[in-house]
């Protein structure tokens, strides 16, 4: 059987009937690994057939298999909001989406697709900092949610060698990227030669948490634009394709997530989270680890944000310098941070 091309499937897939309903309202969104699909109350996401370092989504199977561990991964901090999967079958030259649960039927499967129950956007946490409306009870409720999440999920065995060798290894990607002649960035050298300077002055630091057994399972992806306040607050679009991802200290997402937050306009959201989420954990890290986070989250954001630009047509080229230079500011800020603070508390 000759299997129909991505052309084809979006040709489907962007017609409101084919979500078995008439009159329906469809809005069609494409990023960077997946089309997603906004009709009424739900939302369908097909995986994009590509591959890069960190993913590889070019089997049928493959996005078979990350289509259900997004349901399955989501369902930790997403109760109730990742429905599951449809398979996008095809007979007679006709396509068709069926519900897992109404499988097997009839045809060829050609694709996948994730469903999920469409989020209120005013109740996004990147929408509400823009809105100014966020309250510190909103915070208390997310730190619940988290709280009980990383008490929860698996800890992951990790060597201390192991553990910093991957900050190590994000740094040579840093540096690979972010030094390119073309791009030109401002303070680019300096941010990646400070920050060499806390890989130097901090391997106590990751050693502990690494020894101490406080790498976990976690999101992987911790960012404003994924949480929404609801009653209680969920957290969607955890990084299903990859674990290493996931594997993280909960105190590395929680510094991102500050991070995210101070970029967007509130950085009193960070001190909150933090003190909340060492409370809940009983787990108190010196200062200087969040700052190492921080840096280290500020230059990898930096970095993402610049690799659009290696795309052969990178969407909205004129944007990524600009914000990329952001995130440099803001390593810098997080580098001075850490070696004052490492210098004071030497004896």
């Amino acid at each position: 059987m000759h299997l129909p091309d991505l052309e084809a499937k979006l040709k489907f897939l962007q017609a409101p009937q084919s979500y078995g309903e008439s009159g329906v309202h469809l809005e069609c969104i494409e990023t960077h690994m997946s089309w997603v699909f906004l009709v009424e109350q739900r939302v369908f996401k097909l995986k994009k057939p590509v591959c890069f370092p960190f993913l590889d989504f070019t089997t049928l199977k493959a996005r078979e298999f990350y289509c259900r561990e997004e349901v399955r991964l989501n369902a930790r901090m997403a109760p109730g909001i990742y429905l599951g999967v449809v398979a996008l079958k095809m007979q007679d030259g006709a396509f068709a989406l069926v519900p897992d649960a109404q499988l097997p039927a009839p045809g060829e499967t050609v694709d996948w697709l994730v469903v999920m129950q469409r989020l209120p956007l005013q109740r996004m946490l990147l929408q509400l900092i823009a809105t100014h409306q966020v309250a510190p009870q909103d915070m208390e409720a997310l730190v619940d949610v988290l709280g009980t999440f990383y008490r929860t999920t698996f800890r992951v065995p990790i060597s201390a060698n192991d553990y910093m060798a991957r900050f190590q290894y994000e740094q040579a990607s840093n540096r690979e990227v972010l030094l390119r002649p073309q791009f030109q960035l401002r303070d680019a050298a300096l941010a990646m030669d400070r920050f060499d300077v806390l890989l130097s002055q901090g391997v106590d630091l990751l050693w502990a948490r690494a020894a101490g057994h406080h790498v976990l399972d976690g999101h992987g992806d911790l960012r404003p634009d994924h949480v929404f306040l609801l009653q209680p607050p969920v957290v969607i679009d955890c990084l299903e394709f990859n674990p290493q991802l996931r594997h993280v200290d909960p105190f590395d997402e929680i510094a991102y997530l500050s991070l995210e937050c101070d970029m967007a306009g509130a950085p009193w959201i960070g001190p909150r989270l933090v003190a909340g989420i060492a409370q809940a954990l009983n787990d108190h890290p010196p200062p200087a680890l969040l700052y190492f986070y921080t840096a280290h989250s500020a230059l990898l954001r930096a970095r993402l944000a610049m690799a659009h630009l290696l795309d052969p047509q990178p969407r909205s080229p004129d944007k990524w310098p600009p914000l990329a230079e952001r995130y440099l500011a803001h390593a810098l800020t997080a580098t001075d941070a850490f070696i004052s603070t490492r210098h004071h508390d030497k004896p």
